[in-house]
């Protein structure tokens, strides 16, 4: 018993140390049940005490009701034994009282009768405990405006501003959310915005704000003309409420936003994503109200955009099903955007009468008649984040001659997955010499993709054909070597092939093949030998071609061509690859797949190049032909090519739209979905859409994890997600994600880049001045990049950071940092960090009042600067000269180091600004006032 005590303890000490979230509500229903088990009633109401503030923050509102009933009836019968605080630093008994009215409004199945005792028991116990009314009439206030009772309402927002605020008041930030949120509903956006921005001008947050708040903010700034604070404060909200299901209304504002603002493709998006929370919480209905509302609203606006057809992935899950039913389509499709809008709309209403016929109020009805109302209205707010795949016209074969050519040019690009699709259109339905033809690309796409026991059961299929085609020859040389031919051939196999190839080519020979049955084997050991003999590969693709042209078969001779070409380049024959690839693509007769397999193949070796907008271009005329013939995963692969070689070209915003295409076909197809999202956010960060980018790296950290990919590569995400952080101004989670980053790099033996993530970490601190921290921080990661090998550029930036903060208090230690980076930067020929490490000892010198040996590096440094050709920071480092040597009583001597800043910032006019003003004063107090006005008309040129 004692052990489970202690066991116990530790328990709850975790808890109160853990973040929300499901770790949390795991250890919190562990506590809750050992305590049971030891039989303690007072340890399992400081469980359940815990258990009710972990159910409120995770959404879970039965579990909240059921363990705030269980202690409020143990605290009212022994307040002693039962305390209603329990010192845990958390929120007591009386102000979990808060959160059981709005649970019990949030849903129709509690009566306004039991709602209304809630409330009137919350005030008794209030005034039991000789708390204020504050919190009373808060509860109250929220409860008016729920249900729609808006005068009641206003007359409560208007007593409580009057009471006096205690320790049970809502906090700062809680307070204004729920106010704005009246202020937006009742017409008076400008109140609802100064009260939100007073809350983020205060620093006030809260468990679940500002997030809400911002939510809430985003109509009024819209209706007020203010979209670029409007995009600001969603793509933060949206950032701090994606991972807490007990905000879905956050989230619908924040869908119904970007159906305003013409988001459509990320307001599908963030449906999809949240798309599960509806079935998180069966009593907050409220919740589902707004979140049907939203994707009302979102979906009718992609119908309107011209995407109603596009699939909603999630939508069927059996979870949603008591909102949308069952989707009524054929062949397993999923709901429709245009499909979903509708039963969206429909399942609100019916939540909405429920409310409505509780509260005997017409609430809802007019919320939703306004949500429809304003669901046309547009604002113009790009966010960049989503896309929808570019649509394309309708090619689908109407014929077995479309089908026929369709699976031809599936095949010759090599789309093994769409090829069979298309197959299946039009396999029993031509003569034998096509069915021939299709049933080898049948077995070929079938072994590209390892079914290879459905190959295997089908090759009887295949030989048949041959024969009633009249290619016995090739019939008897596939039922002897049967897969091999189509991509499972062994050492053996190739040895056999090349045997027959070799003693089959004397045509009076009766062992003699036709030249079609040659050049198919020559083809197979092109492809077989291509990585481990190039040479050969090379040798047996042009015999293939001229077999092929002997026979006169344009279509295996094309094939035979891009094994020549693939076998050029894998000797590294790069001209003469570029040369057939060329002329390959100036053949008519080549197939649109074999046109976009050489341009995706032409693109390679542009980039390899250089050559990047050449290479770009093809990859995007590929992508175009794959659209045409409906190859939508081959697509996305494309427009990841074509992404890289625009961001290789540095060319971002092209980039990006290629990246974003290839993303979401790739959500919607199967693949690399954190790769494609992970180009697509680095794309965004390298074009100043850092809140954006912040946001897409936070989603592929989550996936990665999900996948449990390995700890270095989660780390280098972890970076850019803290690099994005710390652009959008959002310094906290900056720390942590920098923090999260050092982390992952010690486990996976990082030592230079953990010291650097730490680095950051410090520069978070010293910026927040707890400079303190911050020196400790860059003493830690000093210490782990001395143990990193070969990283001289970690070392030397890592420990000159820490001498520059020593420098700063005053600290000598930083003369031997200095002279360590010093020794680093000399051994590797790095002449800058010389100069900029000779600067910061200047600075370090002359905050120490060592000004003569201060001015003399600062000097020297400027002298290392213009060396390497960097002017500014030789100006920079002569003003810094300047300006001691005049401080110091020292004027006469600082007029020659202003004059050698006006030397170096001749091309720097900021710099040079700055000189002259400052000199012309010198020149002034020295009594030269020819000279000051001369230096001063220099800010006038």
């Amino acid at each position: 018993m004692a052990g489970q005590k202690t066991q116990l303890d530790r328990l709850l000490e975790e808890i109160d140390r853990t973040p929300w979230g499901p770790q949390e509500q795991a250890l919190v229903a562990e506590a809750v049940a050992l305590a049971q088990e030891i039989g303690d009633e007072q340890l399992e109401y400081q469980a359940r005490m815990r258990q009710t503030a972990s159910a409120n923050m995770g959404g879970l509102t039965d579990l909240m009701l059921s363990s705030f009933a269980w202690c409020l009836a143990h605290h009212d019968a022994d307040p002693a034994r039962f305390p209603a605080d329990i010192d845990n630093g958390a929120a007591d008994l009386m102000w979990q009282f808060k959160w059981m009215a709005s649970s019990l409004r949030s849903s129709p199945a509690f009566s306004p009768e039991q709602i209304t005792a809630v409330l009137d028991d919350m005030e008794a116990h209030y005034r039991t405990a000789g708390l204020g009314m504050s919190g009373v009439l808060m509860a109250r206030f929220e409860d008016a405006h729920a249900a729609g009772r808006m005068d009641d309402a206003e007359r409560l927002r208007v007593q409580l501003e009057a009471t006096p605020r205690d320790s049970h008041s809502h906090c700062d930030a809680c307070g204004r959310s729920q106010v704005a949120g009246f202020f937006a509903d009742t017409d008076r956006d400008e109140d609802a915005i100064r009260l939100v921005e007073e809350m983020l001008e205060g620093g006030f947050s809260c468990g679940e704000e500002p997030e809400h708040a911002l939510s809430v903010s985003l109509l009024p700034y819209l209706r007020l003309g203010r979209g670029e604070q409007a995009r600001a404060a969603h793509l933060r909200s949206y950032r701090l409420a994606k991972d807490n299901p007990d905000l879905l209304t956050a989230i619908a504002n924040s869908i119904r936003f970007c159906a305003l603002t013409g988001n459509e493709a990320r307001a599908l998006t963030l449906i999809e994503r949240h798309l599960p929370w509806l079935a998180h919480d069966a009593l907050n209905a409220q919740g589902h109200f707004r979140m049907l509302t939203a994707i009302g609203t979102a979906l009718d606006a992609v119908a309107a955009a011209g995407h109603g057809t596009t699939p909603v992935r999630g939508a069927d899950s059996p979870d949603l099903e008591r909102f949308f039913g069952v989707h009524g389509g054929t062949d397993g499709a999923a709901w429709s955007a245009a499909e979903l809008a509708a039963v969206a709309w429909s399942a609100a209403e019916r939540i909405g009468v429920r409310f409505d016929e509780r509260d005997g109020t017409d609430n809802h009805a007019r919320r939703l008649q306004f949500a429809r109302k304003t669901a046309g209205e547009r604002y113009d707010v790009p966010i960049r984040s989503d896309v929808f795949a570019a649509p394309v016209a309708d090619a689908t074969p109407t014929d077995d001659e479309g089908w026929y050519r369709r699976v031809l040019d599936l095949a010759g690009y090599g789309a093994a997955a769409d090829t069979l699709d298309a197959l299946a259109h039009v396999i029993d339905r031509v003569d034998d010499e096509r069915h021939a033809v299709l049933t080898g690309q049948r077995l070929a796409a079938l072994v590209n993709l390892e079914r290879i026991d459905e190959a295997t059961e089908l090759l009887p299929d295949r030989i048949r054909s041959l024969r009633a085609a009249g290619l016995d020859a090739q019939a008897d040389v596939e039922e002897r070597f049967g897969l091999a031919l189509f991509g499972t051939a062994t050492e053996a196999d190739n040895a056999a092939l090349a045997e027959l190839f070799a003693a089959s080519a004397d045509p009076s020979d009766p062992a003699a093949l036709p030249p079609a049955a040659r050049g198919d084997i020559a083809l197979t050991l092109a492809f077989e030998l291509g990585d481990e003999d190039p040479a050969a590969a090379l040798e047996f693709s042009e015999q293939a071609a001229a077999l092929f042209a002997e026979a006169g078969d344009a279509r295996l001779g094309h094939g035979a061509e891009i094994a020549a070409a693939m076998a050029l380049l894998r000797a590294e024959r790069v001209d003469e690859a570029h040369a057939r690839i060329d002329a390959l693509l100036a053949d008519p007769a080549i197939t649109r797949g074999v046109r976009a397999r050489m341009l995706e193949m032409r693109a390679r070796v542009h980039g390899g190049r250089g050559a990047f907008t050449e290479g770009a271009a093809d990859a995007d005329e590929a992508g175009r032909i794959l659209a045409e013939l409906g190859s939508m995963s081959r697509l996305a692969g494309a427009q990841m090519l074509a992404g890289a070689l625009w961001e290789d070209a540095e060319e971002p915003e092209q980039a990006l739209a290629r990246y974003r295409v290839g993303a979401r076909l790739l959500e919607q197809h199967g693949g690399d979905v954190a790769g494609a999202k992970y180009r697509v956010a680095r794309s965004m960060l390298n074009s100043g859409a850092v809140e954006e980018a912040a946001e897409l790296f936070g989603e592929v950290l989550q996936l990665e994890e999900a996948d449990e990919v390995p700890a270095g590569s989660r780390a280098m995400t972890a970076i850019m997600l803290a690099r994005s952080l710390r652009a959008a101004g959002e310094g906290g989670q900056a720390y942590g994600a920098f923090g999260y980053a050092a982390e992952l790099f010690g486990e996976a033996g990082n030592p230079a880049d953990q010291a650097l993530a730490l680095m950051n970490r410090a520069q978070i601190l010293a910026q927040y001045d707890e400079r303190d921290q911050a020196i400790e921080t860059l003493e830690e990661a000093a210490a782990i990049v001395r143990t990193a090998e070969d990283a001289p550029a970690a070392v030397v930036e890592v420990l000159h950071n820490l001498g520059q903060s020593y420098g700063a208090q005053q600290d000598p230690r930083a003369f031997a940092l200095f002279d360590e980076v010093e020794a680093v930067a000399r051994a590797n020929d790095a002449d800058w960090v010389l100069a900029d490490v000779t600067d910061s000892r200047a600075r370090a010198l002359l905050t120490a009042e060592r000004v003569d040996e201060g001015v003399a590096a600062a000097l020297t440094a400027s002298d290392a600067f213009a060396a390497v050709g960097d002017a500014q920071s030789a100006g920079g480092s002569a003003l810094l000269a300047a300006r001691a040597l005049n401080g110091g009583g020292r004027s006469a001597d600082a007029v020659a180091a202003y004059r050698a800043v006006l030397d170096q910032a001749a091309a720097i006019p900021p710099l040079r600004q700055i000189a002259a003003l400052e000199l012309g004063d010198v020149l002034q107090g020295l009594g030269r006032d020819a000279e000051a006005a001369e230096v001063r008309r220099l800010v006038e040129d």
